[in-house]
């Protein structure tokens, strides 16, 4: 693996460089962790990588002319939403696979362009929307794409924190910094960082898309110019309906990404900050709990992705993990010339970090004209 981004003061660099790491299938060996040189170079002794470049493009046009054995056989992109661009771009051009932070872009239209590129070369592009490699949403996402839920009625998804309360920003936070500026984030604030998992979320569990969004956006704090709180009413293309709230200035929340699904045959509930475990509901019946771990009853697509027995938490970092190694299978297969179809696919990809960019404009859109329905495009 090389890796773009992640330098001294990141915070979502360490936990890809954990996270691939963690299968032991994946090791560091090159990087441009830093647009500042000596923040890079330091990061890369700390870390103790063999190549450390200047650049993204040094670092792509490198790389490729090293022999197959020695390259490295992807890259690990985990800079601010304005820099996934142009190293996705150069990498992908340069016949080395991807996986990208999410989301996609900056720009929707950049988007768009980061489609047409990964389907001309053929390779993998792995977005890390890293909520899907709970073993629990895993089993979720069975149970819906088996008919045992039924055809989904009502959807509740809510993505609540509260570190954006304080301008953050003024008080040398990097990540404040960078999340709360529209040259580095794009056109959503809220939307774009954490809402973008909470569509993806409902889109993988149910396999329903998105077909139209009514949203509403709201700025609290003094010379913000990027949304903090978002409520959105959805409808989809199975006919049921749903409501999205995130928020990053709600008092009292840490990272509350909450999914709670309603299907005519039953219905699910998971939290992201107890993951190990699936509440489902069938009408009639007992409620029941599905711990995590539980081979006896559990999909094979959720006990693929556990590594220790039941009882012992599993979490953040594993789910992480579980994209990676994804990837990793992927990239494999592609290397002995026996590609993935995209079905096969078990990961987030392009598509889905296109799906994000198309939410975030059409909820910004609906915003602007007053909070009205707009439709959302059919998903790739």
């Amino acid at each position: 693996m090389g890796m773009v981004g992640g330098g001294q003061g990141s915070f979502i660099g360490a936990v890809h460089r954990i996270a691939a790491a963690l299968d032991q299938q994946i090791e560091l060996t090159a990087g441009v962790f830093s647009r500042d040189e000596a923040n890079s170079a330091a990061t890369a002794a700390r870390l103790h990588v063999p190549r450390s470049y200047k650049s993204y493009e040094e670092m792509a046009a490198a790389e490729a002319a090293l022999p197959a054995d020695q390259r490295i056989d992807f890259v690990s992109i985990v800079t601010p939403n304005n820099a996934h661009f142009g190293p996705s771009k150069a990498f992908l051009e340069a016949g080395i696979h991807v996986v990208c932070d999410k989301p996609l872009a900056l720009t929707l239209e950049q988007a768009e362009e980061l489609v047409k590129i990964v389907e001309k070369s053929g390779l993998v592009f792995a977005l890390t929307h890293n909520y899907t490699g709970h073993p629990m949403v895993r089993q979720a996402r069975k149970m819906f794409a088996s008919g045992e839920l039924g055809v989904v009625r009502k959807v509740l998804v809510e993505y609540l924190q509260d570190w954006l309360m304080t301008p953050q920003e003024k008080h040398g936070s990097k990540q404040a910094s960078w999340r709360t500026n529209p040259a580095e984030s794009g056109i959503g604030g809220a939307l774009g960082d954490i809402g973008t998992h909470a569509l993806n979320l409902v889109e993988y569990v149910t396999g329903d898309p998105l077909v139209s969004i009514c949203a509403d956006t709201s700025i609290f704090l003094p010379d913000r110019k990027l949304d903090e709180d978002v409520n959105a009413l959805m409808r989809f293309e199975g006919g049921g309906k749903g409501v999205l709230t995130v928020s990053q200035i709600a008092c009292g929340e840490e990272n509350g990404l909450t999914l709670r699904v309603y299907g005519s045959e039953g219905a699910i509930s998971w939290a992201q900050e107890n993951p190990n475990y699936l509440h489902v509901y069938k009408h009639g019946q007992p409620r029941q709990t599905y711990s995590r771990g539980n081979a006896g009853y559990l999909s094979a697509e959720a006990t693929a992705v556990t590594r220790i027995p039941t009882g012992h938490p599993e979490g953040y970092l594993e789910a992480f993990a579980t994209i990676y190694v994804d990837a990793v299978e992927a990239i494999r297969r592609h290397i002995a010339g026996n590609p993935m179809t995209r079905a096969e696919y078990k990961f987030p990809t392009v598509y889905d970090g296109l799906r994000g960019m198309q939410f975030i404009y059409k909820a910004v859109e609906s915003a602007e004209k007053g909070a009205v329905w707009v439709l959302m495009p059919e998903r790739s």
